[in-house]
């Protein structure tokens, strides 16, 4: 056997050293890019301003968050002209991405002032001209009937308004309680429905059936929750609210509230959606809108929270049975008159007309 040289023994141990070092450095680079690659990237914060109701928030969002994880969503809830108010107020400096639910009026507003970015989503051509915006600067998302909304222990079947009209009833005194109108675009829109439909020309016939109204209103309630709370109590046995929140109030929280449509015909909103002009996470913003109106989305929320979906193409079959049951009687309205002038109506309703007459 041959013995090796003290040169080519140094030789082999260097070598045997560097393949070692070699290999060190190649687990330590994998070990690190490994870990890199796990590390969760830092998430994209997408600001929201709602006038959803809580559980619609509370069941969607989840939703997004398990499809785009990438996103942290801060949802700020409050009713839809607050919403106008706080996005008008923000214009140099936007704070939110995304304005999801608002009623038409609304939203006009908020296009004429220069407050929404355009955007033509995937699904336009399923919209209806009637309910989205020439300009793509919103479209409409769902309709949300206005009724008369009672509580089924209080008011048994004689007992209940058939019409509007029937409000007025010196019966029905101290029996009604409103949400509060001026923050509300549900209620603005409602209230200024019923003041065009007394006379589309003139609001004074208007203005005098929402003093009798008035008349019959034992209270302004500050807000949805309020109104739940004080009509299930029997505090007041009578409002004028949404077929939507109704019926995710009597499924969801056994609270025993029932809905009238007037023979007249009911005012029908169209509740709206729109990308915030300066949003901050623009993108975000435009995937949140996508993803509202996939069509298992669409589904999902008629059948679990009642919301009756503006687009068409969806196969009538697959629609939730109470929707097929429901025979929806619209009131004529040209809601561009109602964009135009419910601001004005609704100012002179809050000054001359709130709480002045319930106790004449």
């Amino acid at each position: 056997m041959k013995k090796f040289s003290k040169r080519k023994g140094l030789q082999l141990i260097a070598t045997t050293l560097l393949a070692v070092f070699v290999f060190a450095g190649c687990g330590s680079t994998d070990t690190a890019n490994d870990k890199a690659a796990k590390e969760p990237k830092e998430k994209q914060n997408l600001v929201i301003y709602t006038a959803r109701d809580k559980n619609v928030v509370e069941y969607v969002v989840p939703k997004f968050k398990e499809k785009y994880p990438e996103y942290e969503v801060q949802v700020n809830t409050m009713g839809a002209q607050q919403i106008l108010e706080r996005v008008r107020g923000e214009k140099e400096n936007a704070q939110a991405d995304f304005w999801w639910g608002g009623t038409q009026a609304s939203f006009e507003l908020a296009s004429k002032e220069g407050l929404l970015s355009p955007y033509k989503p995937s699904f336009s051509d399923k919209i209806p001209e009637l309910y989205k915006d020439k300009e793509d600067r919103w479209y409409g998302e769902i309709l949300l009937p206005e009724v008369i909304m009672y509580n089924t222990e209080a008011l048994k079947e004689g007992d209940l308004p058939k019409d509007w009209d029937d409000l007025l009833d010196a019966k029905y005194k101290d029996k009604i309680i409103i949400r509060g109108v001026l923050p509300s675009g549900t209620m603005r829109t409602i209230y200024s429905s019923l003041i065009y439909k007394q006379d589309s020309k003139d609001p004074t016939k208007g203005y005098e059936w929402l003093k009798k109204l008035d008349a019959n209103t034992k209270l302004y309630a500050q807000d949805p929750t309020a109104l739940y709370l004080k009509l299930a109590r029997q505090e007041g046995t009578i409002s004028l609210w949404n077929l939507q929140d109704i019926m995710i109030q009597k499924e969801q929280h056994n609270q025993p509230f029932g809905y009238i449509i007037p023979e007249s015909g009911i005012p029908i909103l169209v509740d709206a959606v729109g990308i915030v002009k300066g949003a901050k996470n623009e993108e975000g913003a435009k995937k949140f809108y996508e993803f509202l109106f996939e069509e298992n989305i669409k589904l999902e929320l008629a059948e679990k929270m009642y919301q009756i979906p503006v687009q068409t193409g969806i196969e009538k079959d697959k629609l939730p049975s109470w929707l097929k049951s429901v025979d929806l009687k619209p009131m004529t309205i040209d809601w561009q008159v109602i964009a135009e002038k419910e601001q004005e109506w609704m100012k002179y309703w809050d000054a001359n007309i709130k709480g002045q007459y319930n106790k004449k």
